[in-house]
């Protein structure tokens, strides 16, 4: 695993630095995980929702690939990054079918049930993207771990890993955001 991520680190880098090899080796390095990443991220979604994982990949990983690409700085920001643009990919896709459905109106979110969200399979995207864009206004971190859970399906230990923090610091924050998210969801 080591040598997979400094693999993939590498071609990050090499793709950032115009390297034209570098991004025909990277999609098949991240694949396997963008793709669990999705997998995860759609569990959460309604059960006839017409996005496939592979579709929501395939979407992310051309936001990801295009010009205005972050500076990755090694495979747990890129996977970092990938979660936000998967979030991004979703939130887009619900705007659009909710702009076909006139008078539509906003689900409420249980945050009741551990992990938050985890359980509710017709959580409404919109009004999630909405909370957390109000959480990450008051704390960037917990706004990025709600993210990385909910969207990512990324253990503490991954979001850790990615934070540059302890899995303890991000237990913690996650208590913290999920009440902050209880208390604005039943506002």
């Amino acid at each position: 695993m080591k040598c997979e991520q400094g693999k993939i680190t590498q071609l990050l880098t090499r793709f950032r630095r115009g390297d034209p090899d570098a991004e025909g080796e990277l999609l098949p390095a991240v694949y396997g995980e963008l793709r669990r990443l999705a997998q995860n991220s759609l569990k959460r979604e309604r059960p006839n929702h017409t996005l496939s994982p592979s579709a929501l990949v395939h979407e992310a990983y051309l936001r990801l690939a295009g010009s205005d690409q972050p500076d990755w700085q090694d495979r747990a920001h890129f996977f970092a990054v990938a979660a936000r643009v998967m979030r991004q990919v979703l939130v887009d896709y619900a705007r659009r079918r909710q702009a076909h459905k006139r008078g539509a109106s906003f689900e409420i979110i249980s945050v009741d049930k551990e992990p938050a969200f985890a359980e509710s399979k017709s959580a409404d995207v919109l009004a999630l993207d909405e909370v957390l864009n109000r959480l990450e206004q008051q704390d960037e971190r917990q706004s990025k771990i709600v993210e990385m859970k909910f969207f990512a399906g990324l253990t503490f230990e991954e979001i850790a890993e990615i934070l540059g923090v302890s899995s303890k610091t991000v237990k913690r924050e996650w208590t913290m955001a999920r009440a902050w998210l209880h208390r604005e969801v039943g506002k």
